[in-house]
């Protein structure tokens, strides 16, 4: 704080100042002696004065050329075929015709016309009909029928069953009707069951067939 208080009395620092105050006011009062401000003053007030320059127009763009007329093609003129004349061809030689001498033959006497008679219409003869019921038919496959068990505790020897099969078109049997049975009703069951495992040919077509089936019991 002492060195600050010291610095701020120091004489000499005042005494610069004072000299550059005094400095300035003599050379203010010089220049209003010697009319350098009045200069100043006028050289501000003379007017400014501003050019306007316009902009460079561009040149109008030439106009376009006129349209090229275009001329038709010429055409050739036409060429003229001079006429030349065919050669002279010599006539042919006229041949001198010769006398014929033609011999008329006599015309032949027609034959009457015989009109043949048609050929005998060959007729087939009439397929023979075929049977409402076929017997000797024979089976390509199927079990054979068994002697009951039945008949056989009963002590029957023998016996004949006969059936009208219904056959289909691929050979199977469709429906079984039994005609006669001797002794009735010892082997029907063993006769259907039989029957219906038999297959025969194929025909195409639905017919009824008739079959005789014979039991006899052999002696063991």
């Amino acid at each position: 704080m002492r060195d600050f208080a010291r610095h701020q009395r120091d004489p000499k620092r005042h005494l610069i100042g004072l000299s550059v105050v005094v400095l300035l006011h003599i050379i203010v009062i010089y220049g209003l002696m010697t009319g350098l401000a009045r200069r100043a003053v006028e050289v501000i007030k003379k007017p400014v004065s501003a050019t306007i320059v316009e902009e460079i127009k561009k040149p109008p763009p030439p106009p376009p050329p006129p349209p090229k007329k275009i001329e038709p093609p010429k055409t050739p003129p036409p060429i003229r075929e001079t006429y030349v004349p065919p050669p002279d061809i010599p006539p042919p030689p006229q041949m001198v015709e010769q006398p014929t001498i033609t011999a008329i033959a006599p015309e032949p006497p027609k034959e009457p016309y015989v009109i043949a008679p048609p050929p005998p219409v060959v007729v087939a003869p009439p397929a023979p009909p075929k049977p409402a019921v076929r017997r000797g038919i024979t089976r390509l496959s199927g079990e054979d029928p068994t002697y009951p068990r039945e008949a056989i505790r009963a002590g029957v020897p023998k016996g004949r069953v006969v059936a009208r099969l219904r056959i289909d078109e691929k050979g199977n049997v469709t429906d079984i009707d039994i005609i006669a049975s001797t002794p009735p009703r010892v082997f029907d069951r063993a006769v259907r069951d039989a029957l219906q495992t038999w297959k025969f040919a194929a025909e195409g077509e639905k017919y009824v067939g008739e079959v005789e089936i014979n039991f006899t019991l052999k002696d063991e």
